[in-house]
């Protein structure tokens, strides 16, 4: 399973502590044994046959199955407990709303919550798994995209009401500006996007909350740079969109992140599968 997931026999190897060559063997012992080829191996990399696939649908359930039925066994594994890593907007938006379903399919699944700064350089020490919100997480992590957004320019309705239907370069210059310390190049990619790339406002002011900073352009404290995907979640009547017909992609997006052998523990395993099939 591990070389299904890593697709390399060396990965592998190294995840269960035997060398490349070892673990040749057992593969060509078990091949042998079922009498059908299951791997194509090109250098490094290992890739299922269309036997070896049919195989591993076959088996992996089982295997999952017993490794379950194991652990519900075991009198010293009572609770499943994951550490994670979230920005607070991402779980009270969306995975909070989503959690009881979580419950109810695994019930013995804990999760301690961290919504602490750094949670990139935390995971694999602190952190079991976290969401991030970046442009591409460090490639030795096994990730997974959660979404793709837009960027738009979010105010308070009467400060959509005072720049107008046709936000001129004038009116924009007398602005503050909020951004997501997440996201410091949402705004060049917003601006550059609508057409206003020598916009400079009259202040740029910085959040570490996504919730915050909705609350502050709901207050009119100034113009939020923000994804799409936040503004229609909060439901916030307060709120307006300037320029709303543009389409603006986002340089960033959510992502699940772990360590590679995070992955064969059951509470990451658990959450990410689950994470994977909600469509959060």
């Amino acid at each position: 399973m591990r070389i299904v997931r890593l697709g390399s026999a060396r990965a592998a190897a190294e995840e269960l502590a035997l060398s490349p060559s070892a673990l040749s063997r057992r593969v060509a012992n078990l091949e042998e044994f079922i009498g059908k080829k299951l791997f194509t191996r090109a250098h490094q990399s290992m890739q299922l046959t269309d036997d070896g696939r049919a195989f591993y649908d076959a088996v992996s359930p089982h295997l999952e199955a017993l490794a379950a039925a194991v652990e519900d066994q075991s009198e010293n594994l009572t609770l499943w407990r994951l550490h994670l890593g979230v920005l607070p907007l991402f779980g009270s938006q969306r995975l909070f709303p989503r959690l009881p379903e979580l419950r109810k399919l695994h019930p013995r699944l804990h999760i301690d919550m961290d919504t602490g700064p750094h949670l990139e350089t935390r995971v694999g020490d602190t952190l079991d798994c976290a969401i991030l919100l970046v442009r591409e997480p460090d490639p030795s992590f096994h990730s997974f995209r959660l979404d793709h957004n837009q960027v738009y320019a979010i105010c308070a309705r009467h400060v959509a009401d005072e720049i107008g239907e046709k936000p001129t370069l004038a009116a924009l210059s007398d602005q503050t500006f909020l951004v997501h310390q997440e996201m410091p190049d949402s705004f060049s990619a917003w601006k550059n996007a609508v057409g206003l790339g020598r916009l400079e406002p009259a202040a740029i002011d910085h959040y570490d909350s996504g919730q915050l900073l909705l609350e502050a352009a709901a207050q009119g404290l100034g113009i939020a740079i923000m994804h799409d995907d936040h503004f229609r979640r909060a439901g916030d009547k307060r709120l307006a969109l300037l320029f709303p017909d543009k389409d603006v992609e986002s340089p960033y997006s959510y992502w699940f992140v772990c360590r590679p052998k995070a992955l064969d523990t059951r509470p990451v395993r658990v959450f990410y599968e689950w994470l994977v099939n909600a469509g959060l």
